[in-house]
């Protein structure tokens, strides 16, 4: 049992041990602030396409004491994601970093369960406590700003000053009564670039994103169509997005991560049009444990055929044309975009020939669009 030694560093120290890289505490007291705000970007719409994300979990998720009665403190922790031998796939598609390594929440979970066992074993008597990550309720990068993990950048991400924003968040509420950091005083300064960058606009002004433009959001959380003009400015991304990340001045000198958890999961399997013929059980098999699964296999499929489309290459029109016989209606009418977009005669007859046993309207609409769009 340690006696002598001070609980603040004792929490610190054993979080260090489990591999987190950033450390810091921050009281129980509600976040009043970043609630209104928050309940402000829902009434603007900004957060449109997340129907989880309502005033009451805001509401709940910014009193620590409703998430666990009795809370004192809470401990923030950083894990970083950054890979040294961080490459993308050779084939022109573009995964977010981090989806790379091993899903997240898991990871975090795991080391925040962790840490209340080890605080437990050192002080001898049980801990109240209750982890979350960004799954949870609680507004993740509040508690982040609030502790001094770090700052928040102009593109909504958290931004440390050695792991610049590769890095996931935790939080670990705890009745444990814990010495209080204060927020870094660091901001953004006349740094406009991840702004200027965001092929999409969705960052409307500093601080203030628009969920329904993001490309992270379009490929990832949105289960429906992503809409005509949003397509061509995705680009390559087939699951998420780092541009404003890329771009970030604070992250060019960045640390990277020890978490062999992220080290890179090579993905051999992800090839483009090979991915667009899988079927549900080899895609839980391929991406097992991965955060690409967050998309879900027809998520997956329709960004594919956005990417496709956006490449551009002839060579994948035999592929496209048979995703039109999918059985999922957004992948045939994507796939029937991606085929307007690509062009040429092979492109065309292929369209011809689904517009007429096509009995969806909605695709059949996208079909005759792109061939409108192949006569361009």
């Amino acid at each position: 049992m340690i006696i002598n030694e001070n609980l603040t560093d004792l929490v610190k120290t054993c979080a260090y041990n489990l591999g987190f890289d950033v450390v810091r505490i921050t009281s129980a007291e509600p976040f009043l602030r970043e609630r209104s705000v928050a309940e402000k970007r829902i009434q603007q719409g900004f957060m449109d396409g997340l129907p989880w994300y309502t005033q009451s979990r805001v509401r709940r998720g910014t009193d620590p004491n409703v998430l666990l009665p009795g809370a004192k403190s809470i401990i923030s922790v950083g894990l970083s994601y950054l890979s040294e031998s961080f490459q993308q796939p050779k084939n022109g598609t573009k995964i977010a970093r981090y989806a790379w390594g091993k899903d997240y929440h898991k990871v975090i979970k795991n080391k925040l369960k962790g840490l209340v066992s080890d605080v437990e074993e050192r002080l001898a008597h049980t801990v109240n406590a209750r982890w979350y990550v960004d799954d949870g309720p609680m507004l993740d990068r509040a508690v982040a700003q609030r502790s001094g993990i770090g700052w928040f950048g102009k593109n909504t991400n958290i931004l440390t000053s050695s792991h610049g924003s590769w890095v996931f968040l935790g939080q670990l509420i705890t009745d444990l009564d814990l010495d209080i950091d204060p927020p870094l005083k660091k901001d953004c300064g006349t740094c406009t670039l991840c702004i200027e960058a965001c092929p999409t606009d969705a960052i409307v002004s500093p601080y203030v994103l628009d969920n329904q433009r993001c490309i992270s959001h379009l490929t990832i959380e949105n289960r429906g169509s992503i809409s005509v003009p949003m397509r061509s400015l995705i680009g390559e991304w087939a699951f998420g997005c780092d541009i404003c990340q890329e771009v970030c001045p604070v992250n060019l000198k960045a640390m990277t991560t020890n978490e062999e958890s992220f080290q890179l999961n090579e993905f051999d399997g992800f090839d483009l049009e090979k991915l667009l013929e899988i079927d549900e059980e080899e895609f839980r098999t391929l991406f097992a444990g991965s955060s690409l699964r967050r998309a879900k296999l027809t998520g997956l499929k329709r960004n594919l055929c956005v990417v496709l489309g956006n490449l551009g290459d002839e060579d994948s029109v035999p592929v496209l044309n048979r995703a039109l016989n999918d059985n999922e209606a957004l992948v045939r009418s994507h796939a029937a975009w991606a085929l307007g977009r690509i062009g040429g005669s092979i492109a065309w007859q292929a369209l011809e020939a689904a517009v007429g046993i096509e009995q969806d309207q909605e695709v059949k609409k996208e079909i005759l669009t792109a061939l409108v769009m192949d006569t361009i």
